[in-house]
């Protein structure tokens, strides 16, 4: 499983603003090929969010970031002062996990 965690600075007092734009976003990245889940985390103890997506490849996320569904689910300009600064694009292959036994 390869992972691609983004930190993204999102300005204080529009965390909420922020998560509605993931809320009411394109879904174009569900149906892509190798693509396992999209999880946006709030931050707690931080200072950023941090939008995780799993896949089963990185040749499968590399296929996504080429795509034209890449490029328009990334084509809506962010409100101006929404995020303040860079995000810090971070890439992870899963060596280990554990979930539950059931």
């Amino acid at each position: 499983m390869f992972v691609v965690a983004n930190r993204i600075p999102v300005a204080e007092g529009r965390g909420e603003e922020f998560e509605d734009r993931f809320r009411e976003r394109a879904g174009l990245v569900e149906d892509r090929e190798g693509f396992v889940r999209l999880e946006v985390l709030r931050p707690v103890d931080a200072d950023r969010y941090v939008v995780l997506t799993h896949w089963e490849s990185e040749d499968d996320f590399e296929a996504w970031t080429d795509s034209e569904a890449f490029r328009t689910a990334h084509s809506e300009s962010t409100p101006e002062g929404l995020v303040q600064g860079h995000p810090d694009i971070e890439k992870h292959r899963v060596v280990t996990s554990a979930e539950p036994e059931h």
